[in-house]
């Protein structure tokens, strides 16, 4: 299931930041071609090396950086599909703010959680799963626009964001438990995953504009 708006509403401004967020995106990643396998050693994450105290800037530039083009066209669009909304409850800066913490804490779990690793991590998905966690607990009863896969057919579906959500932290959990032994061979950071999420719905309130 791939989201693609939130249909229940509309920001009331245009997502200034979730728009420069997917631009810088975009940038960095022309500059990984660019650059190739020696960008992603140098500004990736490495587990090892932030767990001995080195290149710890790269837990920020890491965030922008992606593995390939399924990837990074896949998080934008959920960046799109749940940003505008939460960045409109919060407010630009804060959300901002909200947005890099939430990738932080997101690289931070997946150091822990594999301390001795020497394997690259990069991409936007953990500050993404805590906007989908932040989405959750602001907007639960929204419906989503989603494109649902079913072999080679397709179906536009209107679901309600707590189940599509849901659903969605329920793989990544489930595939963590699976995983956690397989990190060191590459794969998803599903540990990352987990911990945006998580650091995004319980924080999200915290960032929210008040009424």
């Amino acid at each position: 299931m791939i989201p693609l708006a939130d249909v229940s509403r509309q920001p009331s401004r245009f997502p200034a930041v979730t728009t420069a967020i997917i631009l810088a995106n975009a940038f960095v990643f022309a500059l990984e071609l660019r650059g190739g396998e020696e960008f992603v050693k140098q500004w990736s994450v490495i587990p090892a090396d932030i767990a001995s105290g080195r290149h710890w800037v790269n837990m920020v530039t890491a965030m922008f950086m992606h593995g390939g083009w399924m990837h990074i066209v896949g998080n934008m669009v959920f960046l799109w599909a749940f940003g505008p909304q939460v960045e409109d409850a919060m407010e630009p800066l804060r959300y901002l703010a909200f947005y890099l913490l939430s990738g932080l804490v997101a690289s931070l779990a997946q150091v822990l959680a594999m301390p001795g690793s020497t394997v690259p991590n990069l991409g936007a998905s953990g500050a993404i799963a805590g906007v989908m966690g932040a989405f959750l607990v602001t907007y639960p009863r929204d419906r989503i626009r989603t494109l649902v896969l079913l072999g080679i057919f397709t179906r536009i579906r209107f679901i309600p964001a707590a189940l599509l959500i849901g659903l969605w932290f329920l793989v990544q959990l489930f595939n963590q438990v699976g995983s956690v032994a397989d990190v060191q061979t590459g794969g998803v950071a599903y540990v990352a995953h987990v911990g945006g999420f998580l650091f995004g719905a319980v924080t999200a309130r915290m960032f929210e504009r008040s009424s």
